[in-house]
């Protein structure tokens, strides 16, 4: 399903909304919601670690890690996305009040790099809402209204965001809200 913002008369941002697998996208970019080690897990981290293969590990050992609310990118590897962007979400309620801020920031350094890189399609994960426990439609609308903010701030940037998951529930959650 695909959802289109107009943006001005002639710029639209499209964005879309889909069920499936993050990890065989065939995009610029990927996002993988990580853990602060980089160094793989579980859910969309474990499964795009797997689906890249051993240098995605080997790259991620060099990276340092990596802060709540920041991000890093490595290459695809054995992906069809040619680059991996890490983001650590928060863990909802142990952030001191300051969740909303660091998702926003998941998504717009997502969004940052990928611009810096020259990627123009992207496909993002419902950051934070598996084991960090933050609630699906309060993280939607955070992850909506973030992208939207930052491709407003940033015309031309991308030809298409996609937001991916494998479960009904997000899926029917982010379409209700665009």
């Amino acid at each position: 399903m695909a959802i289109i913002w107009e943006r001005s008369r002639d710029e639209i941002m499209n964005i879309e909304i889909l069920k499936g697998d993050i990890a065989k996208m065939e995009v610029g970019a990927i996002v993988n919601a990580a853990g602060p080690s980089l160094l793989g897990g579980g859910g969309v981290d474990g499964a795009i670690h797997c689906a890249a293969g051993p240098e995605l590990l080997e790259e991620c050992r060099n990276l340092g890690g990596c802060r709540t609310g920041e991000a890093k990118i490595t290459k695809g590897y054995k992906l069809k996305a040619k680059y991996v962007i890490h983001t650590v979400g928060p863990v909802y309620g142990k952030e001191n009040g300051k969740e909303a801020d660091l998702l926003a920031n998941c998504y717009k350094n997502c969004l940052k790099l990928a611009k810096e890189k020259g990627i123009r399609t992207i496909a993002f994960p419902a950051i934070s809402t598996g084991a960090y426990g933050y609630p699906r439609p309060d993280a939607a609308l955070v992850a909506i209204r973030s992208v939207k903010d930052f491709c407003d701030k940033n015309p031309g940037s991308f030809d298409k965001v996609i937001f991916v998951f494998l479960d009904d529930e997000n899926y029917l959650i982010y379409k209700e809200i665009i």
